[in-house]
């Protein structure tokens, strides 16, 4: 089962210091000609050299999120400062609020991991010491893919929250199943655009992720629907050098295949946890032990 059909010159506000007394301030950075968005959250008497837990949310959603906002607060308790950001979707100053399915979609799957590497040399200017990567569902897939081909000196762990998992074949089926229209055909009239240099060109489409009669281009349609193993959490575990955790719901249906898909991983620097009972999203006390989880594993004290 794939997560695909359910559900990235720096130039920064540099007050990261003088918000260690504060609860959570909004901070921005620019990439190009987009503004992204974050929320940092110093715990009491910490600064960012104590080392920051970077978060990446899921699929068209925001910073915001319950699970996101919960793990924050949550981790605060602990003792540990987090920079909840909000990915852009190609949009300037894109508000923490779900992604509007009505909008030109020309955002990229893999654009998470050049905003991600945004933030962490803004991070790294601020005088972070040392960064944990922590992802929820796609976020959970964009932090492995990124630790995966941009490690650093800075990163330390990696966390990620029911990640996702990628199967080209059943993408193709529940595409057909939910838009009746074949996946091929979709990604055929794409890569021929591209193929022609119009990667621009918007599609009129029966379906985009989850976005039912969406408007998306067709480098975008080929970045979230054509097969790619990097979309496939445990196809990038091998090369990601870093310690790294997974914390998986025994209830989750949204990536239901990613128990089977990790029982053949075997590494050193793999640590997997499950939530008894808990589902994708690990509402209420489900989330206070994803928190214990993390904390145990990232242990800054």
């Amino acid at each position: 089962m794939t997560l695909l059909s359910r559900f990235t010159g720096v130039v920064a506000f540099s007050l990261f210091a003088a918000f260690s007394s504060l609860h959570a301030e909004e901070v921005s950075v620019k990439q190009g000609d987009i503004e992204l968005r974050g929320e940092l959250t110093l715990a009491d008497g910490k600064t960012a050299k104590d080392g920051v837990i970077l978060m990446q949310h899921g699929t068209l959603a925001h910073n915001k999120m319950e699970i996101m906002q919960t793990l924050s607060e949550l981790l605060k308790e602990k003792g540990y400062n987090t920079l909840n950001v909000n990915l852009s979707y190609a949009i300037d100053k894109r508000p923490s609020e779900m992604l509007d399915w009505s909008i030109e979609h020309k955002h990229k799957h893999e654009d998470a991991v050049a905003e991600l590497d945004t933030w962490m040399n803004w991070l790294k200017e601020q005088g972070a010491s040392k960064v944990v990567l922590l992802g929820h569902s796609r976020g959970g897939n964009q932090v492995s893919w990124y630790a995966s081909e941009k490690d650093s000196d800075l990163l330390e762990k990696v966390v990620a929250v029911a990640p996702a998992t990628w199967d080209a074949a059943d993408s193709a089926k529940e595409y057909e199943e939910r838009y009746k229209k074949p996946l091929a055909d979709v990604l055929a009239e794409a890569q021929k655009l591209v193929d022609d240099g119009k990667g621009d060109t918007v599609m009129e489409l029966p379906g985009f992720v989850y976005c039912e009669k969406a408007k998306a281009t067709a480098a975008a349609v080929l970045s979230y629907y054509k097969d790619d193993e990097r979309k496939n959490t445990p196809s990038l575990l091998p090369k990601i050098k870093k310690p790294m955790l997974i914390v998986m719901g025994s209830a989750d249906e949204v990536v239901a295949d990613l128990p089977a898909k990790l029982e053949g991983i075997k590494q050193d620097n793999l640590t997997v946890e499950t939530v008894d009972g808990a589902d994708h999203f690990f509402m209420d006390l489900y989330a206070d032990e994803v928190a214990d989880k993390v904390a145990e594993f990232v242990d800054w004290k």
